[in-house]
């Protein structure tokens, strides 16, 4: 090696090796359960309220900011600059980007789509786009859904995406913090919305011949779900969503039933009183296979459907904002055997939970700095 390469190349790279290192260090902090003892290692830092991960075939992960940026972790990395190309979006209370999901096709057709609240009629509600992502930019932006109408409330956009096994778009709603917009089915506000995967609206969606009736919707009578999920076994969609002061909610979405919200509740108001008559049961009302009184405000949810963690294969996986944890089920069919709360000692408002495809499970953090977090087996 000569002088010259020493003086003017070997410092600098150097240099820039050891600040690589610096970025790339992640702490890890090791754990135990009931079933398993595993290792929670920091992906990324630095993230402005992360909302929701994607896994992409060639082993991209994405991230949504709620301040509305998609950023991409590429080899382990957080690249500094933002995903080009996203349409506007409005970043208001709850509102900002929200959930991203891949076409199970996207490996060929390179289609993302995701929800974030936007402006429309003079006010904001849930939309749902699709668009074509190569090279870091989006481009041929398509919006699906725009959840009308729109209102100025600035609370439970909700926003969340799944496809099932048939191929059909499922899309949560919140009830944009008007309760009884759940219960009428000409607005979307407190629903579950099924289209097609280019946004058509399927001809057997139990609302299509209903007058008045708004043929997107597939479920209603929902408060702000905020977490939703494909059984492995069933294909069904499960979904949970916010009470108010407790009554936190797991449903198994089918079509045409009415889960119920405002009328029949497990909480109460945030002032102490009740809700509507205090009915906490109805007939033809779904009540829910689980809920959480008090409230731990859930966000997120997974299924376990790999063999890393071979103890908790087929449990279910809730996000915790409000008590700060993750929530662990056991399920025997549609019954909850089992609850464990992990990660409490962490402290941090779990946003989303996912199962990536190396079997690890990766969560959000729902704070400015956000992070992206990996647990993995030590057993």
């Amino acid at each position: 090696m000569s002088l010259s390469i020493i003086r003017t190349g070997f410092l600098p790279a150097l240099l820039f090796l050891v600040l690589a290192c610096a970025v790339s260090y992640a702490p890890a902090q090791d754990f135990s359960s009931r079933h398993h003892r595993f290792r929670v290692t920091v992906v990324a830092d630095g993230l402005a309220h992360p909302w929701a991960l994607a896994f992409l075939p060639d082993g991209d992960v994405l991230v949504s900011e709620r301040e509305g940026r998609l950023r991409v972790i590429r080899g382990g990395r957080l690249l500094p600059e933002p995903v080009r190309g996203l349409p506007d979006v409005r970043v208001m209370g709850q509102g900002g980007l929200l959930d991203l999901l891949p076409h199970p096709d996207f490996r060929t057709n390179r289609l993302l789509y995701f929800s974030y609240a936007a402006d429309l009629s003079g006010g904001a509600t849930t939309h749902v786009a699709r668009a074509r992502l190569e090279n870091d930019t989006l481009s041929d932006v398509d919006v699906l859904l725009r959840a009308e109408p729109a209102s100025r409330g600035r609370v439970h956009f909700a926003g969340r995406l799944a496809f099932d096994p048939q191929g059909y778009l499922y899309v949560s709603v919140g009830d944009r913090g008007d309760m009884e917009r759940a219960q009428h089915l000409d607005d979307l506000a407190g629903k579950v919305v099924r289209l097609h995967d280019d946004g058509r609206i399927p001809e057997d969606n139990p609302f299509v011949t209903t007058p008045g009736a708004r043929p997107e919707i597939f479920s209603y009578g929902h408060r702000n779900p905020q977490g939703m999920a494909v059984h492995p076994g069933t294909g069904e969609i499960w979904t949970h969503e916010h009470g108010p002061r407790g009554g936190d909610e797991i449903n198994i979405v089918r079509p045409g039933v009415n889960y119920g919200w405002p009328v029949v509740t497990l909480g109460i108001d945030y002032t102490g009183f009740t809700i509507g008559d205090g009915l906490k049961h109805m007939p033809g009302m779904a009540d829910p296979l689980h809920s959480w009184i008090p409230s731990i405000a859930p966000s997120g949810m997974a299924f376990y459907a790999a063999d890393r963690f071979g103890r908790w294969k087929g449990d279910l996986f809730v996000g915790a904002l409000v008590q700060r944890h993750l929530a662990r089920l056991r399920l025997v069919g549609e019954v909850v055997v089992e609850e464990e709360r992990l990660l409490e000692d962490l402290g941090r408002r779990i946003r989303d939970v996912r199962l990536a495809p190396d079997g690890s499970l990766w969560l959000l953090t729902d704070h400015d700095p956000g992070q992206v977090l990996r647990l993995d087996p030590l057993d």
